[in-house]
């Protein structure tokens, strides 16, 4: 059973979260969109690292989910990166390792690179914040993403049902109920989360990035550009990589199995470090049947 939890971070504001399983904590890191949450990002994951013996937590991120979502603040990484620090001291968190995707990987980066005595290991999907900001805007995921939330007349389902067009290489995969939660959840945010949403470019930064890294991303992904997983690749010492084909946004949703499989037996200590350049690299592509 997932439970639902809030915690108070200061400033009048609080995060919600869902809780599942006991083991080493592992944060899940949902990236933006209309009507984001964590628990709509990585439900059936959380369940399946529950049963392998881990402590899956998804956050909702300031102006996402049920969390707080104030208009008076700017919807940065220098937002969301220490109340994601004031969330893990809350929970009384020593160590922890992040499953971050989209704005929640570059949310996930930056974390590791500010608070690394925090980190175990890390697990990117499709993580923003590595390519120049008009590079982002000029992806259709994201130009679909905008346009639901910014442009006339505000959210509409149908708006809403253009963004998970372009989020999935195969969108019948995604239930109507879903896509119904996430607009009842999109009604609720502020247009300040999108007129202010930035995200840095992280890449200078990559060599503080100690912990060992795993990375999902789809071949066909709409919203970050599949060949900034290079310079990430490049960047961590100590990173692998895995391309899916036939796979849009949401690795962890497209090809559950495949993620849960991977995702879970690298948390579990299956090493990266001391490999040579070639197999951190990883040098796969996955096809849809994996």
């Amino acid at each position: 059973m997932i439970d639902r939890r809030f915690v108070e971070i200061g400033d009048g504001l609080s995060l919600h979260y869902a809780e599942c399983g006991e083991g080493p904590p592992v944060i899940f890191v949902h990236g933006s969109g209309p009507g984001a949450s964590g628990h709509s990002n990585f439900a059936d994951n959380m369940r399946a690292f529950a049963r392998a013996g881990f402590r899956a937590i998804a956050v909702d991120l300031l102006g996402y989910g049920d969390s707080s979502k104030p208009t008076d603040k700017n919807y940065t990484l220098d937002l969301h990166v220490p109340a994601l620090k004031q969330f893990v001291d809350k929970l009384k968190l020593s160590r922890v390792s992040l499953v971050g995707n989209s704005l929640g990987g570059a949310v996930s980066m930056r974390f590791a690179m500010d608070y690394p005595e925090f980190m175990d290991r890390l697990v990117l999907l499709a993580p923003g914040g590595l390519a120049p900001r008009l590079r982002y805007l000029r992806m259709p995921g994201i130009q679909a993403m905008m346009w639901s939330q910014l442009g006339p007349g505000g959210p509409t389902f149908k708006k809403l049902q253009g963004v998970f067009d372009k989020q999935l290489f195969d969108p019948s995969q995604l239930s109507r109920e879903l896509v119904e939660q996430r607009f009842h959840v999109a009604l609720t945010q502020p247009r300040q989360v999108y007129k202010t949403l930035k995200v840095d470019n992280l890449v200078s930064r990559l060599g503080e990035i100690h912990c060992p890294t795993l990375v999902f991303w789809g071949t066909d992904d709409k919203f970050c550009p599949v060949d900034t997983a290079i310079p990430l690749t490049q960047g961590v010492a100590d990173c692998r990589t895995i391309l899916i084909a036939r796979c849009g946004h949401w690795a962890q949703v497209e090809h559950p199995r495949l993620f849960n499989r991977e995702a879970i037996s690298f948390l579990s200590g299956d090493a990266v470090k001391g490999e040579s350049a070639v197999e951190a690299l990883g040098n796969r592509l996955i096809s849809a049947a994996a």
